[in-house]
């Protein structure tokens, strides 16, 4: 079969690699029909989140066909269509029965202490292969799969599967309650839902802080005001937009990679610039870490994060769903704890909130797709992540197409 695999930073390739079988009784096999590029998957491309190992297949978001099910798969049946959780539990210990999900004791062969196990991740993670690919095995199925009801089309369900919950879990860690006003920096995918989210939990008023237009133009679509930094100091307008409060709830949705902005209104040379600088600070991750165990540039917080916690009204609490490597070890403390803020952080839980997301879908109450902006064959996936890394105008959200 076909797939997206990792053979080292700057370096991935679609491969002919073999089909997944059975392993565990509780494994099943299925046949990809949509699976996604995430931003994500760039920290892996990029060496901002070391670890991963050559020859694993990326990708973490998965909608598709059970081809087959192990003996302890009760739930599920050949030929159900299901979408996949990005991240892995297995439903018994005590983390997962209490919604901790992300935080599974079995999922993750390097033990109970290793953390998240999610597909198509680095060696911290499993790694377990990704759904970048024609078919999957997925662990722990009779969990880690959620039925589609018929009228679901794969390009909403395929929403579900990351970027949806994880935005949806941004919205709950910053504890919005009705009439909030909250700043979510970001509006990429996952910032979108964010918005959506907090608009869901009732916020009075939702700020989105960008420098790409074109992401701007979509977070107004759903009802955010919009903050490009590059053209104004989003922690000054941020504060005059609040009477000089600052925002009761913030929502950290970019993570590491505020550390290399890109501004869609940069000229051919700084965009030359800009990857050039990339490369470098790739070819030092390859250089200073072999063994892929370190995080090289920068050892510091992102912009974003600063800004974060400087946009926050006293006793108000920040949420980060922004993606950070485990090995930065620096953040504002000192600003957070003087301001009492509350701070909510975490990888996904994402088999917690996918039913009730699923609900909100069936029912029209929320259109998912609205966020999806490409879609291509698997086989043109080299070059859909090139345009995605460039955040070229108007790529927010790409969708492939593993089945011909």
């Amino acid at each position: 079969m076909k797939a997206v695999v990792f053979h080292g930073v700057g370096d991935i390739r679609l491969d002919n690699v073999p089909e997944p079988k059975i392993r565990e009784s509780t494994d099943a096999i299925v046949r990809l029909t949509s699976s996604a590029i995430c931003g994500t998957d760039l920290h892996f491309i990029r060496g901002t989140f070391p670890g991963m190992q050559e020859g694993t297949i990326l990708g973490h978001e998965g909608v598709g066909i059970i081809e087959e099910v192990g003996s302890d798969v009760r739930n599920f049946s050949p030929g159900d269509r299901v979408v996949i959780p990005s991240t892995i539990g297995c439903g018994s210990c005590a983390y997962c029965r209490d919604g901790y999900y992300a935080q599974c004791d079995n999922a993750n062969p390097n033990g109970k202490d290793a953390g998240t196990a999610f597909f198509g991740g680095p060696q911290g993670t499993g790694p377990i292969q990704g759904l970048q690919a024609e078919y999957a095995r997925i662990p722990f199925a009779n969990v880690g799969l959620v039925r589609l009801p018929d009228n679901i089309i794969d390009e909403q369900a395929i929403l579900l599967s990351d970027i949806f919950p994880t935005g949806y879990f941004g919205a709950h860690l910053a504890e919005i309650k009705p009439g909030d006003t909250v700043a979510v920096f970001g509006c990429g995918p996952v910032g979108v839902f964010a918005i959506i989210s907090a608009h869901l939990f009732q916020a009075g008023r939702v700020i989105a802080v960008d420098c790409v237009e074109s992401r701007l133009e979509i977070a107004r679509s759903h009802g955010a005001e919009v903050i490009n930094f590059e053209k104004e100091d989003p922690v000054e307008t941020i504060k005059d937009l609040t009477g000089g409060i600052g925002v009761d709830r913030v929502i950290d949705a970019v993570g590491v990679d505020a550390l290399h902005p890109h501004r869609e209104t940069a000229d051919e040379n700084e965009k030359q610039q800009q990857q050039k600088y990339q490369q470098e600070q790739s070819k030092i991750i390859q250089e200073q870490n072999p063994q892929g165990d370190l995080w090289v540039p920068g050892d510091a917080p992102s912009q974003a994060l600063r800004w974060s916690v400087q946009s926050a009204a006293k006793a108000g609490t920040l949420s980060i769903i922004g993606v950070y490597p485990p090995q930065l070890e620096s953040f504002p403390i000192g600003q957070a704890m003087n301001k009492n803020l509350t701070i909510n952080m975490g990888n996904c839980n994402h088999r917690r909130y996918l039913p009730q997301l699923v609900r909100l879908v069936n029912s029209g109450a929320v259109e998912p797709s609205t966020v999806l902006t490409q879609e291509t064959p698997i086989v043109s996936a080299i070059e859909a992540y090139e345009s995605f890394d460039q955040r070229q105008a108007g790529w927010m959200k790409v969708e492939l197409l593993p089945a011909g």
